[in-house]
């Protein structure tokens, strides 16, 4: 099979499983880990009641043990357990990319959930493993970047595996329409430590090549305070169905961050389709400022959802207008999904949200 038949999928298209990789007593989240864990229970308890869901941690007997005491029976029995060593649980930015065959007709603005959920067959499939360094060589990352390669070798994910570990690639920095166009950011595919000494030209072009995309759009504005990956895509700009865009925006002239997201803002209403037309933005409210015991600003932001088979789960910070007000302009992108709201203040406190903690496999 030519593989300009492969395209990196919308998320919104039909999924046949999410990973998790679950938190444990060896990762940073030791100090606050029963509340992690209650938050991976919950996002767990969403996904696996309707969708296959992929849990990899160095304990799986005891996640399995934990899961069948809370989920429903028939919620476990969804649930495929991997072991394996791991440093953290950010499996948006080490986990698999994962290309499927175009088929015609592959606008993919999906109105209705799949009705059935089966593992992606070799044939129309393929897995793209790209290094993962703790974000420029932040954090240790080796065990988490061997697990793509553990779950592939261990039968648990099926496709055609197509390494890339040359080249330091999150997925948290991609967005695709599942048309061809990527988006990302010159704040984080060009930081240091990532994959100097390429040029923006040629990053470009590898992305073009891997992705098999037509068309990358950067970004250059938008950076959240306290946000570890130099300026992921999925913390500020999400791509919707019918050339949506979502975005958070801020009002507040005192924030720290009113200049850069006005930037963004200004950016994101000069870009056009393949068509040449605007795209239909979409602007999600900016969290109240949260602080961390040191007084640091966590990067609390709306634009981290998930979107599964039928539903988004929706990070929520305790802040009842705020959370109301970006579940309803998320709804109206995706009207046929049920809206799950997550209380998510104990990923940000690892700074992360809903978004980074999941990876997706198209079906």
């Amino acid at each position: 099979m030519e593989i300009n038949n492969f395209i990196l999928p919308a998320e919104w298209e039909p999924q046949s499983a999410i990973q998790l990789t679950w938190p444990h007593a060896g990762t940073d989240w030791a100090p606050m880990l029963t509340d992690i864990t209650a938050t991976y229970v919950e996002m767990a308890r969403e996904i696996a009641d309707h969708e296959q869901l992929i849990i990899v941690s160095p304990c799986a007997a005891e996640v399995r043990k934990l899961l069948e005491n809370e989920l429903p029976a028939a919620s476990v029995a969804n649930i495929v357990f991997h072991e394996c060593p791991t440093n953290d649980t950010w499996a948006r930015d080490h986990g698999f990319i994962t290309l499927k065959v175009k088929s015609d007709g592959d606008c993919v603005n999906q109105d209705y959930p799949p009705t059935t959920y089966e593992m992606p067959k070799t044939a129309t499939t393929k897995l793209l493993d790209f290094c993962f360094n703790g974000w420029g060589d932040k954090f240790e990352a080796d065990k988490d970047n061997a697990i793509n390669r553990s779950l592939y070798d261990s039968g648990r994910v099926s496709g055609e595996y197509e390494g890339h570990l040359d080249f330091v690639l999150e997925g948290g920095s991609i967005e695709s329409n599942g048309k061809g166009t990527v988006f990302t950011t010159s704040m984080c595919l060009l930081a240091p430590h990532r994959n100097q000494p390429l040029t923006q030209q040629q990053i470009e072009q590898r992305l073009k090549d891997y992705l098999r995309a037509t068309r990358i759009i950067w970004l250059d504005h938008g950076s959240l305070i306290g946000d570890d990956t130099d300026g992921h895509i999925d913390t500020i700009v999400r791509l919707a169905p019918d050339d949506t865009l979502l975005f958070i925006g801020c009002n507040e002239t005192e924030d720290e961050q009113y200049e850069d997201f006005q930037s963004l803002e200004e950016q994101l209403r000069g870009l056009r389709t393949t068509d040449n037309k605007p795209y239909d933005l979409l602007r999600l409210p900016m969290p109240e400022a949260i602080f961390d015991e040191d007084g640091e600003r966590l990067p609390a932001t709306y634009a981290n959802f998930l979107v599964t088979n039928e539903k988004v789960l929706v990070p929520t910070y305790a802040q009842p207008a705020n959370d109301q007000e970006a579940i309803r302009i998320i709804a109206k992108a995706f009207p046929n999904h049920k809206m799950v709201g997550i209380d998510s203040r104990s990923i940000i406190r690892q700074h992360g949200s809903i978004h980074c903690c999941t990876m997706q496999m198209p079906l």
